[in-house]
């Protein structure tokens, strides 16, 4: 695999398992040193990256707080000197409702993760991206940020929240050389995806008769998207919102 981002620096938010850990092995394996943040132990993505001579470094932090997020990005900066990318992808589905019956709590929380450390992240990382002049931020949405989902009011209101931070940040920093894009994902086989269908086989298959290509995505075609879209071969694109879901949205 040819080392596009060799002497470049990636950060993904969320990267202990799923997408960000998919993400963050597509970075590593085309030369970028990664620092993955997550408020779980993130050992397993870190081995796997070093086992085939990549370079990974894991920070622990929740990016609901404002602190943990400047201590993210400022060790990254301190460590490294620069970052070049940035995949803000952790996210919860929160708890299953619809929406008279949501609790606050469950409001609160899920927007606090979703939505709020979007922008956390957002406001460290571009500071550190316009002493540079440079930048890439993909922000992880999802096709709940383009349609309704009922039964999970609180991760749509949050994902829509994100595609209209990520447009609104695309704008202000277009002529500053830095790009923002929202990746909004279908349904993909992760453990977020297991723990809404509750490991039911009928749960998922229903899930797959919903996508138009018949099958669940998987995370690795997801990070293919976000390192694409890192590539100088995407320098076109900013503001977008795009839809990786086997043509659910199209429907």
């Amino acid at each position: 695999m040819e080392r596009i981002f060799d002497n470049k620096v990636a950060l993904v938010t969320g990267g202990s398992f799923g997408i960000g850990q998919a993400s963050a092995i597509a970075f590593a394996r085309r030369g970028a040193k990664v620092v993955i943040a997550d408020w779980k132990d993130g050992e397993q993505t870190i081995e796997q990256i070093r086992n085939f001579g990549g370079s990974a470094f894991f920070y622990k932090c929740d990016v609901s707080k404002e602190a943990d997020i400047k201590n993210l990005v400022d060790y990254t900066a301190s460590t490294f000197g620069q970052l070049d990318y940035a995949f803000n992808n952790a996210g919860i589905e929160g708890e299953r409702a619809t929406t008279h019956e949501c609790t606050t709590e469950n409001w609160d929380r899920t927007l606090a993760i979703n939505l709020k450390g979007v922008w956390l992240c957002m406001k460290y990382e571009i500071a550190g991206m316009l002493k540079n002049g440079y930048g890439v931020i993909i922000n992880n949405a999802s096709i709940a940020g383009m349609v309704g989902f009922p039964g999970i009011p609180a991760y749509v209101a949050s994902k829509h929240g994100v595609i209209g931070l990520s447009r609104n940040a695309a704008l202000e920093y277009a002529h500053q050389g830095i790009r923002v894009n929202a990746i909004c994902p279908g349904v993909i086989r992760t453990p977020m995806i297991e723990r809404f269908t509750g490991g039911s086989a009928e749960a998922e298959k229903q899930f797959e008769q919903l996508e138009p290509v018949g099958r669940l995505g998987t995370p690795e075609e997801i990070a293919e998207t976000v390192v694409w879209l890192c590539q100088d071969a995407s320098a076109f694109i900013t503001g977008c919102a795009l839809p990786v879901d086997g043509g659910w949205t199209a429907q």
